[in-house]
């Protein structure tokens, strides 16, 4: 088998879908040795950003000399982006050897019960972490979190980053409910550590730990700072940060407060911390891009309108003068209407396009609706990423935003990501049923 082939393979197993469920994931697992039971992790779930989080934590540990695996969603341009350690992607003929392993274990499912792609990449992950003998892994949920096939490891810690409106066809249409799926992933005992502030999703996530005997360390500026080793209450400064805007201080605090959990189990000196945190790397969100010329190109990914809004406030803070011309592409499944109503209103001129995936809105949507939200700024939409970057070459600072997707195909036209060789189709996936994932 090729790598070509073995992508071809994980891309045929988009025909069954995506569904919530652990079932066929533990019996995936147990089919291949359990290999979970051989790691340790921190798990990390929340509406935005995981990602950043588990980036900041990765670094931390690998700073600290730790063997770290790192394990998130959606891959930007690579699939090997999926699975990482000390953030070296997972070499080709590793993915090739594990399809071929994961093939004969497929066949022990019925055909109605088939493993959907990410149930089998979630084991395909653990195997590799396994057999590199990893420390840590830093586990990111893909979606949700109780029926996330990520959710069959019992870790050290759990994180919750916070809780916003995303996915409310399938995870509930209240911030409690999504908050209820997030905090499926506390776990009896396990310390949980939240950036979440809403006061109806905080406090279904304070009934969970209590109900799971789970320590609740709270962080952000209305909360309580962690107690120290000696029992006294101390705020802990936030180091200086390689990532841009307000939002990452808190994703910062949060994987602080992680680390400090976990001290007796995963020691870590303060230099490591302050080490890590200044190096680490998130590609597509809040990245900018600079060009010999002084052009700026920031890419974000902000799908959302939580996302949307921290884009808008890190722009405000940090270009202030810039006055940037937006190139702004979005999933129909999104609330992109809002996005737009956000992010609009920044621009000089604006550019819509639409995303690499089934599930694009229309450039012509996408424009009618900045329209309103921005009537001095000229808007176009356009056939192509291509065109609209083609047709903005004479300006001096560029946002690509409303979409992960996006973004990865920014970064893959520009040469700044590893070649996926058409591999963004792999994020692609066909939505459960939205009763399913309240079963």
């Amino acid at each position: 088998m090729t790598y070509a082939e073995a992508v071809q393979f994980l891309y045929s197993l988009r025909l069954f879908g995506a569904k919530f469920g652990l079932e066929n994931t533990f019996k995936l697992a147990a089919l291949a040795g359990n290999p979970q039971d051989k790691l340790r992790f921190v798990h990390v779930a929340g509406t935005n950003g995981k990602g950043s989080t588990c980036a900041m934590l990765e670094s931390i540990y690998r700073a600290a000399g730790w063997h770290v695996g790192l394990f998130t969603s959606p891959h930007l341009v690579s699939f090997r982006e999926r699975i990482q350690v000390n953030r070296r992607l997972v070499p080709e003929n590793e993915v090739v050897r594990l399809v071929s392993e994961m093939q004969p274990l497929l066949k022990q499912f019925p055909a109605d019960h088939h493993p959907t792609f990410f149930e089998v990449v979630t084991v395909m992950a653990l195997k590799y972490f396994a057999a590199q003998k990893c420390d840590l892994v830093i586990w990111e949920t893909g979606l949700g979190g109780r029926l996330d096939s990520t959710n069959i490891v019992t870790p050290l810690a759990s994180v919750i980053t916070n809780i916003a409106f995303d996915h409310q066809q399938w995870l509930g249409d209240t911030l409690g409910k999504i908050a209820a799926e997030k905090a499926g992933i506390i776990k009896p005992g396990v310390p949980v550590i939240t950036a979440a502030d809403e006061p109806e999703a905080l406090k279904v996530i304070e009934e969970v730990a209590k109900k799971q005997n789970a320590p609740l360390i709270k962080v952000g500026p209305a909360a309580s700072p962690p107690p120290s080793q000696n029992g006294k209450s101390e705020t802990v400064p936030v180091p200086a940060l390689s990532l841009i805007g307000d939002h990452q201080k808190i994703n910062a605090a949060l994987a602080l407060a992680a680390v400090g959990t976990l001290q007796d189990k995963i020691p870590v000196s303060a230099a490591a911390i302050r080490g890590g945190l200044a190096a680490v790397d998130w590609p597509g969100r809040l990245q900018l891009i600079q060009k010999p010329n002084g052009r700026k190109i920031l890419l974000d990914g902000a799908h959302n309108v939580a996302g949307a809004t921290a884009l808008r406030e890190a722009l405000e803070k940090n270009f202030p003068a810039a006055g940037c011309v937006l190139i702004l592409g979005a999933l129909r499944d999104k609330d992109w209407r809002h996005i737009c109503e956000v992010l609009a209103p920044l621009a000089t001129r604006i550019f819509t396009v639409p995303v690499a995936s089934e599930r694009t809105a229309e450039a012509g949507e996408l424009a009618a609706a900045c329209g309103p939200a921005n009537p001095a700024a000229a808007t176009f939409a356009c056939a192509s990423l291509s065109e609209a970057l083609d047709q903005s070459a004479d300006a001096p600072f560029i946002v690509v935003t409303g979409s992960l997707y996006l973004v990865g195909e920014a970064l893959e036209m520009r040469g700044l990501s590893p070649a996926g060789g058409g591999e963004r189709g792999l994020n692609e996936w066909t939505a459960p049923r939205p009763a399913s994932v309240l079963q």
